[in-house]
């Protein structure tokens, strides 16, 4: 399947516009002689003799934009006001807030919730810490956590620079599964100062979701601290990648008659991405599973997880299916790809080949990170964890969500809509079943 990886940005642009007709088709057919794609327009207020409407626009690059602005700024009758950016708009202020969910409307409601009466409950769980699950929100609360150091494909940049994406996993969170997701940012980079902060404020959450932290220490991160803690952690570049990777296989192979677990699986860069895939891939029962990468370390990890080291000539030689998850854009060139190859080049925002040229030059399946996102996976995952009361994630907890994924992808599509929130609903059902069935 083809999906264009073209990047686009979009720029609203507010034109105070001479209220007389003839105008607006001026301004539309200087955008369509520029190549703008126009998207909503909108009156934002009116004068006497003037409308200043909004244009929503989306454009090749800031040049693009510079072009369109000079063109439109020689028309009579036209001023433009400003030029937004939606992106950073919506972003103003902050994408997220605590917010309450009992009414503070009179003095008796303040009692209950606050002094005196909190005291009650304050005693109620020194009794008996469980009830901290029936009287708090703790149970409903994931931590989303990183120190910065693999932010998206921007490297380490730090976690002030990262809040951005905790706040969006805590909208994701909150609108697919209804979770309370909290932002926690660590500034330290030494594995052990990371463990232990955590381990420090877990109390504070029904599960733990490391984010955006660098191969290899998150490798140990995250196994330490699953190990010191009675509840879920989860690394979701490692896992939450797995998950939509493998539910994405499962519709492939369905379409095309493919056995997985014979089939040859190579892997272009271990990092967090690419060792979380080869680990889910193994319990699943692929049997052979292929891994290129330049550092010797993550080619031992590999190794030592029961996989073949090689180069990646090779790999694209042997392999039915390739998922590379490096970050270099190119790095596949079109005369590496082999005829009926599955090709899933996952780096964002530019993969390692374009899916379109991937499938010109012989891919018989070819998507890119946009399409196969770990948002299809982690927040039914974390619903499903906590409404089971689970302890710690397992495999048959990740497959069971993956197949939940796949049942639910439509016959057009590899995997479905991030937005379909009954695909989050199965995966949470899924996950809840897969714990009972392995601790009843």
């Amino acid at each position: 399947m083809p999906v264009s990886n073209e990047q686009k940005i979009l720029r609203i642009l507010r034109l105070q516009v001479t209220d007389k007709p003839g105008y607006l088709a001026k301004i539309a057919t200087i955008l369509g002689e520029l190549d703008a794609n126009i998207g909503e327009i909108s009156i934002f207020s009116q004068g006497p003799d003037y409308i200043v409407r909004e244009i929503s626009l989306q454009l090749k690059d800031e040049d693009h934009l510079k072009k369109i602005v000079c063109s439109i700024e020689k028309l009579d009758g036209v001023t433009i006001d400003d030029v937004i950016d939606p992106v950073e708009q919506l972003h103003e202020g902050g994408k997220i807030g605590m917010k309450s969910r009992v009414p503070l409307n009179n003095i008796n409601e303040m009692r209950k919730i606050y002094t005196p009466g909190v005291a009650q409950i304050c005693k109620l769980i020194q009794k008996e810490p469980a009830l901290s699950k029936r009287f708090t929100g703790i149970s409903n609360t994931v931590g989303i956590i990183t120190n910065g150091t693999a932010i998206l494909g921007l490297g380490q940049i730090g976690p002030v620079a990262g809040m951005p994406v905790m706040e969006g996993k805590s909208v994701l969170f909150e609108q697919l599964v209804g979770i309370s997701g909290i932002p926690i940012l660590i500034e330290s980079t030494k594995t052990d100062e990371v463990i232990d902060t955590i381990k420090s404020i877990a109390t504070t959450f029904g599960a733990i979701q490391l984010e955006d932290i660098a191969a290899p220490e998150c490798f140990d991160i995250e196994d330490k601290l699953q190990k010191s803690l009675d509840i879920p952690v989860l690394h979701d570049d490692q896992h939450g990648t797995a998950i939509a990777v493998l539910a994405a296989l499962i519709t492939i192979a369905r379409r095309v008659d493919l056995n997985l677990n014979t089939s040859r699986i190579g892997l272009i860069g271990l990092g967090a991405a690419g060792t979380g895939i080869a680990r889910l891939l193994m319990p699943f029962g692929v049997k052979e599973i292929l891994g290129a990468d330049l550092r010797q370390d993550a080619l031992d990890r590999l190794k030592a997880d029961g996989g073949t080291p090689t180069t990646i000539p090779d790999l694209m030689s042997k392999a039915d299916i390739v998922i590379a998850t490096t970050g270099c854009p190119g790095l596949i060139t079109p005369q590496m790809v082999r005829k009926g190859q599955v090709i899933l080049a996952l780096s964002n925002p530019d993969p390692e080949i374009m899916p379109e040229v991937a499938l010109d030059n012989g891919a018989s399946f070819a998507a890119d990170g946009r399409t196969i996102n770990n948002a299809l996976a982690f927040p039914g995952l974390f619903r499903g964890a906590l409404t089971a009361g689970a302890k710690h994630f397992t495999h048959k907890m990740k497959i069971a969500a993956a197949n939940a994924i796949a049942d639910q992808t439509r016959a057009k599509d590899i995997v479905p809509s991030i937005l379909d929130r009954t695909v989050h609903q199965e995966v949470a059902a899924a996950v809840a079943r897969a714990w009972n069935e392995e601790h009843a």
